[in-house]
C-alpha cells in the first residue's frame, strides 16, 4: 500500500489530497470526506484500512481554499478558544455547494488517475452532509455513501442534504451517535421521512451510547467496539454495492 500526494485543480484552487492504492488492482474507488480537524494521519490510518479491503481512497482537503491552517489535535481543539474559533471557521466558509463542485473535480480526477466507475463515499461529522449531497449531485458517478456521526443532515437550510433525496440513486448509509447535539432526534425523523417517500435504498443506524466522534481514532470521543462497529456496516456496504455489477478498476 503507497500514499501518493496529489494535487487537485478546483475551480477556487488546487486541493491537496493523498490517494491510498496497493499494487494490485483495486475493486473500486472511494472518497473519504474529512471530519472538522482536517487531513491527519488518524485519516490516513482509516483511509489505508479501506485500501487493505482492496480500494482504493481519495482523502482530499476540503479547506484547501484556506490553507495554511492548523494543524489541529482532534483531542485538544476545542479546549482552546482560539483555535475552536479558527476550526468553526474553516467550516463555516467552506459551504456545502463549494464542496459538491469539488466533488465533481474529485471524481475526474479518480477517473484521471484509472479509477473511472460507480465510486463509493464516505463522511465524517462535517464530512457526512458533504458525501450525502455529493451522492445527491453526481447519482450516475457515485453508488454508494456513508454518513458517520453527521452533522446538521436535515436542518433548516437550503443546502441540507434531506432535500436532495428525489435525486439520490445511491445506496445510503447513516449511523448516528447515540446523543449529538449537531443531529437531534427530529432531525433523524425527519430525515428517515424524506428518504422513505422518495424509496431511496438506506438504512439510518442509531449507536447507542456513542457520542460525536466515535470513529475517529484520534477524537476524545473514539470507543474501539463502536468504531468496529462502523467498519464492519461500511465495508459491508461498499462490498454489497461497488461489487455488483462493477467492472476491476486496475491501477
Amino acid at each position: 500500500m503507497a500514499k501518493q500526494a496529489i494535487q487537485i485543480k478546483t475551480g477556487d484552487g488546487v486541493a491537496k489530497a493523498g490517494l491510498f492504492r496497493s499494487a494490485a488492482p483495486a475493486k473500486a474507488a472511494i472518497i473519504l470526506y474529512m471530519d472538522a480537524f482536517g487531513p491527519r494521519p488518524a485519516l490516513d490510518q482509516m483511509a489505508e484500512r479501506l485500501t487493505d479491503e482492496g480500494y482504493a481512497v481519495l482523502v482530499p482537503d476540503l479547506f484547501y481554499r484556506n490553507a495554511p491552517y492548523g494543524p489541529f489535535e482532534a483531542k485538544t481543539a476545542f479546549s482552546d478558544e482560539k483555535r475552536k474559533a479558527a476550526i468553526t471557521g474553516l467550516v463555516g466558509g467552506t459551504t456545502q455547494e463549494m464542496t459538491i463542485r469539488d466533488s465533481g473535480v474529485f471524481l475526474d480526477a479518480l477517473a484521471a488517475q484509472g479509477l473511472a466507475g460507480p465510486v463509493g463515499i464516505v463522511g465524517y461529522c462535517m464530512g457526512g452532509a458533504r458525501a450525502l449531497n455529493a451522492a445527491a449531485s453526481y447519482p450516475d458517478r457515485i453508488a454508494a455513501a456513508a454518513s458517520f456521526h453527521g452533522s446538521n443532515l436535515a436542518g433548516d437550510a437550503a443546502d441540507s442534504p434531506h432535500r436532495k433525496a428525489a435525486s439520490l440513486k445511491a445506496r445510503i448509509y447513516i449511523g448516528t451517535a447515540g446523543v449529538d447535539r449537531s443531529f437531534p432526534p427530529e432531525q433523524s425523523a425527519r430525515l428517515a421521512e424524506t428518504r422513505r417517500a422518495a424509496e431511496v435504498d438506506h438504512v439510518i443506524e442509531n449507536y447507542a451510547g456513542m457520542a460525536h466522534g466515535w470513529c475517529m481514532p484520534d477524537h476524545s470521543a473514539f470507543d474501539a467496539a463502536g468504531a468496529e462497529r462502523h467498519w464492519k456496516r461500511l465495508t459491508t456496504l461498499f462490498a454489497e454495492t461497488l461489487g455488483q455489477g462493477t467492472p476491476t478498476i486496475t491501477t
